[in-house]
């Protein structure tokens, strides 16, 4: 049974609470596959966002938003069974503002595709920590231009040290992430994904 039938037949947010509280059987077995990244797509089909298949699917419970694509994986919980999502639309517009997203640990993550800036390890979001590229405690402010995503182990060997005096080096300079970023953020991730090109790429 597809979430574009199980949204349509009266699935409410409290019947989403229930889902998520019981444990869910993936046809695969891939216990990531409610963290699985999902295209947004505002209601005239302009790509939004990114976010976790997880949230995407309260999302269309919700009666939010509604599935075009889906990635192959189904949920199974209680009496209900769904298809995870790929793509999904909001049922409304949302005016989205040209202006930088909010100052947040998972934008920051994003921004970054979950990569340490300093060993380019690609790690999930549990494994990973924000740095600050000038310690706090020598003037370092918590700004998009000096926050980045780091492993664990570069975040112990740079310590309260500047890059350079620990021998380290930025694989890219760190910026504000803005519209203009976010979208060339989900054109990277779409190449990978064939479900989401027609969205992204015209």
């Amino acid at each position: 049974m597809s979430i574009r039938s199980e949204a349509g037949s009266g699935v409410t947010s409290r019947h989403a609470g229930n889902l998520f509280a019981a444990t869910a059987v993936h046809r695969d077995g891939d216990g990531n596959s409610l963290h699985a990244p999902v295209l947004v797509l505002n209601a005239s089909y302009e790509p939004i966002n990114v976010c976790a298949a997880r949230r995407a699917l309260v999302l269309v419970l919700k009666g939010v938003a509604m599935t075009e694509e889906e990635n192959g994986h189904f949920l199974h919980a209680a009496r209900v069974a769904m298809r995870v999502p790929s793509v999904i639309r909001l049922l409304e517009y949302r005016r989205i503002p040209h202006q930088s997203r909010a100052l947040s640990r998972k934008n920051i993550l994003l921004r970054d595709r979950n990569t340490c800036q300093y060993c380019a390890a690609v790690l999930a979001s549990s494994e990973l920590t924000l740095d600050h590229v000038i310690p706090r405690s020598r003037g370092g402010s918590s700004t998009w231009e000096n926050l980045v995503a780091c492993c664990h182990t570069c975040n112990r060997r740079k310590g309260n040290q500047f890059p350079t005096e620990a021998g380290m080096k930025l694989m890219r300079e760190p910026r504000a992430f803005n519209l203009h970023t976010s979208r060339h953020i989900m054109r990277l991730m779409g190449r990978s994904d064939d479900k989401w090109r027609k969205y992204l790429f015209y």
